[in-house]
């Protein structure tokens, strides 16, 4: 009897906990939410954030304010949402690079991209731009990934190349250029992609993989884009190869943008918010300011668990392949 009293008052003590959290699902949501992006203003996943949060704010008739949190290739906007209420108000919208590169390389990562969050749904998915600087008095004379990889094979460890933050997936991109042509390449890390455009802008570095948020750049002239690092080309710019095309045939690096809230967050809250993004992604307004972003890919919160358990073995493979190490 006093054990299935004790029982009987651990069931009502877990309804009553839990109480609060149905009724704040049921009227989800009430107030603005903030969506936290790791990444500088001008961004692809800033920008993705921006667009998803303007729709979802008409959709779902509440504000989404995006907060920039920048440093540590995503880390520190990633902490944030980990350690925050569960109650869907404060999201996390970060790239891959964020949640399954960081955890093979940083020991004091602040957060288990397994454990600490409950992903929400991917947004769109992105491929990088190989570009360099045609006024740059080093990279005038390189005109294709061909060209590239002979200046790096006859100068080792001059020629250099940008990227967002040290891990990031525009790091592994070049470190796995290297690997593959057997050339030595110097990475310098910037605190994001806009920061790493402005060094190619400004002859600091040679060459570097860049967002699509870059393509205003290339349609100037202003940078000049030699390969596209998934095995298509991309659609915006059809006469560019792909490095495997270039005789790198297993090249293929890609990057997603997508939602995660903190662990713990009601599971209706998840759906709801799963459900509008799947929605808003197909109103045309949406569509097109998301397509020169990348290729549009939602899909279910267990898929998107999935595919981060499934990139997290692929890139843990690639780092070590490439030797790549983070001094911390």
């Amino acid at each position: 009897m006093r054990i299935a009293f004790k029982l009987a008052g651990l069931t009502a003590a877990l309804t009553l906990a839990a109480a609060p959290l149905a009724a704040s699902a049921a009227k989800y949501p009430d107030q603005p939410i903030r969506l936290i992006v790791g990444f500088t203003a001008g961004s692809t996943i800033d920008t993705v954030a921006r667009i998803i949060g303007d729709g979802l704010s008409k959709r779902m008739g509440t504000t989404f304010i995006v907060e920039n949190k920048t440093g540590a290739n995503g880390m520190i906007a990633a902490r944030a949402v980990a350690q925050a209420k569960p109650d869907g108000y404060t999201l996390l919208v970060s790239n891959s690079s964020s949640i399954t590169v960081n955890p093979m390389l940083f020991k004091d990562l602040g957060y288990d991209p397994l454990k600490d969050f409950e992903p929400i749904s991917t947004i769109v998915s992105v491929p990088f731009v190989l570009v360099v600087n045609p006024e740059n008095p080093s990279t005038k004379d390189i005109k294709s990934v061909q060209d590239l990889v002979k200046r790096a094979k006859d100068k080792p460890n001059t020629v250099t190349y940008g990227s967002a933050g040290n891990g990031n997936l525009m790091h592994l991109a070049g470190a796995q250029l290297g690997t593959m042509s057997n050339t030595a390449m110097t990475h310098v890390p910037y605190r994001g992609a806009a920061p790493m455009e402005a060094a190619l802008l400004g002859k600091e570095i040679d060459f570097g993989f860049d967002t699509l948020a870059g393509m205003p750049l290339m349609k100037s002239g202003k940078l000049l884009p030699l390969a596209v690092s998934t095995k298509e080309r991309w659609r915006d710019l059809p006469d560019v190869p792909s490095v495997a095309e270039t005789g790198y045939p297993g090249f293929d690096v890609s990057f997603w943008v997508g939602t995660f809230a903190p662990a713990g967050t009601p599971k209706a809250i998840v759906d709801k918010l799963n459900k509008e993004i799947a929605a808003v992604v197909q109103e045309p307004a949406v569509r097109d300011r998301l397509m020169p972003q990348g290729n549009i890919l939602t899909q279910s919160p267990q898929a998107f668990r999935e595919k981060i358990e499934t990139e997290l073995k692929q890139n843990g493979e690639l780092i070590k392949r490439a030797n790549i190490t983070i001094e911390q």
